[in-house]
């Protein structure tokens, strides 16, 4: 998922009850519950980089305990220069002849029950990510497999909207008891945040639920007219019963629209079918650069066109001399190759796209992803 909602996931969790127990705990929850994205500083290496080592290993099981306890680290070092400052200004006012600083009252902190809140949260990414259909390899390194569950958009305004108002609410109300003078309750909100929490997974057994009956609509239709050897079923945000269909037969992909609440499908053999491009000896170089191999083993609907001489976005075409020849192979993946907006809506054509300039077959001669060069 997207920032958003990891960080308010985090929050969440953290005022479910944790922050009753032990001091810190939703500021914790929230740094764990983001801290696995860190891996998009490979970007700053290059976006073939990016592409390799996004949702690597800080997004697995092994990671998951060791990020856990960076936070509470960090939450440590925190709270010891706090108590640092608060030391250094008192010592301040009693230099110049004023009272110290008085101290306040405060929750204590209880270390153990602070690393078990940063696990759950750090956890709770793992889970969110594997939601969406760009998936994660939560066994890695052991098991290099990606796994997607497929049935929520990366981008969910459900799950804002639910996670928002969990966060919202409670500081409206305390703003209408401040007005009729009610006693201010210390902590606020753990029925709202168990409610977001607990919205949130009914939504995803809604959306399991209509994600398999899209699949079982699709393979009990003739859509395609060859024989169909794999089936996936793409998510649309908010609307629970649309989904995109992507079919692979022998020759070609077909895509179709799925509506579950109508049992509708529609795919049109004339604007729906992509052939599968040939396998050239460009598309075979390629598929050995270091982008060809990484897009690969993240692509499990990747096509690998031959595109011939053509510019591709954010970078140059090789300068050569006329002995030598370069074509572009371009890299797309049909799992994003749909407009979230809905059918007849333009994409983009950079989504999650790359392109290896391979010159005479064989040479490498520049790669970019979603228009940056990797240098």
């Amino acid at each position: 998922m997207e920032p958003i909602t990891h960080f308010l996931t985090g929050a969440c969790i953290g005022r479910a009850g944790l922050n009753r127990t032990t001091a810190y705990a939703t500021l914790a929850a929230v740094l764990a519950a983001e801290a696995a994205d860190l891996d998009v500083l490979w970007g700053l290496a290059g976006p073939v980089e990016e592409l390799k080592h996004h949702r690597g290993i800080t997004h697995t099981f092994i990671a998951a305990p060791v990020v856990a306890g960076v936070v509470v680290g960090a939450v440590w070092l925190l709270d010891r220069g706090l108590q640092a400052w608060r030391a250094r200004k008192s010592a301040a006012l009693v230099q110049k002849g004023k009272a110290p600083l008085q101290p306040r009252p405060r929750q204590p902190i209880r270390w153990g029950w602070l690393y078990l809140t940063a696990l759950i949260a750090a956890l709770s990414h793992l889970l969110l990510d594997w939601t969406n259909n760009y998936g994660l390899r939560p066994f890695f390194p052991f098991n290099p497999r990606w796994y997607a569950g497929s049935f929520v958009f990366i981008a969910e305004p459900v799950l804002w909207a639910l996670l928002v108002m969990a966060l919202v609410i409670p500081g409206l109300l305390s703003l209408t008891d401040r007005e009729i003078g009610a006693r201010r309750a210390r902590f606020r909100g753990r029925g709202w945040a168990i409610f977001a929490l607990s919205g949130m997974v009914l939504l995803w057994c809604w959306r399991w639920t209509e994600h398999a009956r899209g699949l079982a609509l699709i393979e009990n239709t003739l859509v395609a007219a060859a024989p169909v050897k794999r089936i996936a079923l793409e998510p649309y945000p908010v609307n629970p019963y649309r989904w995109h269909a992507i079919l692979e037969t022998g020759a070609y992909f077909q895509t179709a629209e799925i509506n579950t609440h109508t049992g509708e499908i529609d795919s049109d053999p004339g604007t729906d079918v992509i052939y599968k491009p040939p396998d050239t000896p460009a598309v075979e170089a390629a598929k050995r650069t270091p982008l060809g191999q990484a897009y690969m083993d993240w692509g499990t609907w990747a096509v690998v066109t031959d595109a011939g001489q053509v510019r591709a976005p954010g970078i140059d075409p090789p300068q050569l001399p006329p002995s030598h020849q370069w074509t572009t192979v371009d890299f797309t993946d049909l799992r994003f190759g749909y407009s979230f907006r809905g059918p007849g809506q333009a994409t983009g054509s950079s989504a999650l796209r790359g392109a290896v300039y391979i010159v005479d077959n064989s040479g490498d001669a520049g790669e970019e992803m979603n228009g940056r060069e990797q240098r």
